[in-house]
């Protein structure tokens, strides 16, 4: 078992070889990472009923979902793999270019990060998508996985390392953590001089912790508090479908919606709607309902919990829903910004101008008009897959992709050219 100074020290050494590898052998090595996901199948599958046993009774059901993983499941990781093959390289093109008048070309090119080390927390599917977007963007990946699914993350890597062997590269250029206490993640932080850039993929504390303690370039993902915003002039129909569709389709992830703002001329009619579908019709289905938490205008339309001081501030990631009742376009901002974390939000309306207004206004990642949230994903987005959802704004923003796992540097070509 490796130390992690050892891991660091093995993906820097390792670097260089696929800093400037052909996009062919890139895409040759993809190639033969899915299909050796797939071949380890049952290894992976079995390694995971491990980690589902052994966190029941300790997670919740949603985050138990989040952290299975089926036949079905590995088989779209595979294609998320082959997916990122198929798009365009993105290291070493030329982003722009200047012809001085004595001769001196200036080129803006597009180079690799280096060494990426991503943090996460209990999603087997993260170990490939993000060995997929580093290999084709030139870079090699360290991989710290939280401890519900590190054996599913240990089988999961061992396939991607036999995918780069059989391509004739070194296996180390995908590596996982093995040392799962807190130390490890502060090595990671600490890597001065071997890691490049830390992503952070997971809840509030990790991304505090990181953000606040990393002594290298951590990019900010954040957590995802998303809004949605009913008007006036909303379709009822549409506005209930996509919210059924934001809140229910898969609960535990960071684009599920966790906040409904529902104008007042809309409310009396919209609300027991919402009611009904999120609440009663599941119920009757056999399946969880949502757990609705009102603020005192919601209350007096329909029944559901009390809206506490924390649930407009909070990540469910669970069948859970706060919903606030406002009287104009300008509160429903108002109330978005002053909760949100960023992530997502979306306007449900029928008036053009309101929603150019909402979409200007929202200061988040990706905003939406008559979508739902859950389209804020590297692969809804074509980017095959994604590294996180970064909220800040330096040097990448929403689902990042290939083109967000390279910097640029300036390639000056002369001819004897002096200042």
């Amino acid at each position: 078992m490796k130390t992690t100074l050892e891991i660091m020290q093995a993906a820097k050494s390792v670097y260089p070889m696929i800093m400037t590898a052909p996009t062919e052998d890139k895409n040759r090595i993809l190639s033969n990472m899915a299909d050796c996901l797939i071949s380890s199948s049952e290894v992976i599958l079995s390694e995971n009923a491990k980690d589902v046993t052994d966190a029941k009774g300790r997670i919740s059901d949603v985050m138990i979902d989040r952290l299975s993983l089926t036949k079905a499941r590995i088989e779209a990781m595979a294609k998320g793999i082959r997916d990122v093959a198929s798009l365009p390289d993105p290291a070493w093109k030329t982003l722009s270019e200047t012809t001085r008048d004595d001769g001196l070309v200036i080129e803006k090119t597009a180079v690799p990060m280096g060494v990426i080390a991503i943090i996460y927390e209990s999603r087997p599917n993260v170990t490939s998508d993000a060995a997929a977007l580093c290999i084709k963007s030139g870079n090699a990946v360290i991989l710290r996985g939280g401890r519900d699914a590190y054996r599913s993350s240990k089988a999961i890597v061992e396939a991607l390392r036999e995918g780069c062997r059989m391509s004739g590269y070194p296996e180390d250029l995908v590596q996982v953590v093995d040392d799962t206490t807190r130390q490890s993640s502060i090595d990671l932080m600490h890597g001065v001089g071997y890691i490049d850039l830390l992503i952070p993929r997971g809840g509030k504390g990790l991304i505090k912790t990181c953000v606040e303690e990393a002594k290298v370039p951590c990019i900010e993902t954040g957590t995802g508090i998303c809004h949605v915003y009913v008007d006036r002039e909303a379709d009822l129909s549409m506005a209930e479908k996509i919210i059924v569709n934001a809140k229910t389709s898969r609960p535990s992830v960071c684009n599920a919606m966790e906040v409904c703002v529902v104008h007042s001329e809309i409310a009396e009619e919209f609300l027991p709607r919402i009611k009904k579908a999120l609440v009663d019709d599941r119920i009757a289905q056999g399946m969880t309902p949502v757990e609705l938490r009102l603020d005192e205008r919601a209350a007096k339309i329909i029944d559901g919990s009390h809206a506490g001081e924390c649930d407009f501030d909070t990540e469910f990631l669970d069948y859970i829903m706060a919903v606030k009742v406002v009287d104009s376009l300008d509160e429903a901002i108002c109330h978005i910004s002053r909760h949100s974390t960023h992530h997502s939000e979306a306007i449900v309306t029928s008036n053009g101008v309101s929603a150019e207004i909402f979409l200007r206004r929202i200061d988040s990642a990706a905003v939406y008009h008559n979508a739902s949230t859950r389209f804020t994903d590297g692969g809804e987005f074509g980017l095959g897959c994604e590294m996180g959802i970064s909220t800040q704004k330096l040097h990448a923003r929403g689902p990042m992709g290939l083109g967000e796992l390279c910097v640029y540097k300036y390639i000056v070509r002369g001819n004897g050219n002096v200042r």
